[in-house]
């Protein structure tokens, strides 16, 4: 029994008019602002003169994948898409309901919540609280600044 397969659709950006065209030409000329706008800028211009994948990544020093990724990207998202979104910062404070679930839970024993462990490790702990709803999500950091678990000693 064969397979046939079928190769995948040339990735191309969708058509753009002129005043998109000008913009994109603005950022890639002007060079001022965020290197990585000015890059994908650059990507999504080359495809819209027709350039291949392959090409646009050799010119650009980075991955067809990349490359793809941006043009994808641009096509779902327009213009936003060429601006980074860093999320970085300091991470989120507990406030006193969750700092107190927190503490409880850490100087429990994990088999007394069903879990099969004797002791609690920081990763455990962390994926624990996330599964039972008592934090969205937590790091490993965050249990650092919560200091409840460095007075816990995490089992009494």
């Amino acid at each position: 029994m064969y397979q046939t397969w079928q190769m995948a659709e040339r990735v191309q950006v969708r058509e753009i008019d002129d005043d998109e065209g000008r913009r994109l030409l603005r950022i890639v000329r002007r060079g001022s602002g965020s290197v990585v706008t000015w890059r994908r800028a650059q990507m999504v211009l080359l495809s819209a003169q027709k350039m291949p994948v392959a090409k646009i990544a050799e010119v650009t020093f980075t991955s067809e994948d990349r490359v793809r990724d941006v043009i994808h990207d641009f096509n779902a998202d327009g213009f936003d898409s060429l601006y980074p979104r860093y999320a970085g910062g300091r991470p989120r404070t507990f406030n006193l309901p969750e700092r107190r679930e927190i503490k409880k839970y850490a100087k429990s024993k994990p088999v007394e919540h069903g879990v099969p462990f004797s002791t609690w490790s920081l990763s455990k702990l962390a994926d624990f609280l996330v599964a039972e709803g008592v934090v969205d999500d937590i790091s490993h950091e965050a249990f650092g600044s919560c200091s409840v678990t460095k007075a816990s000693r995490f089992n009494g």
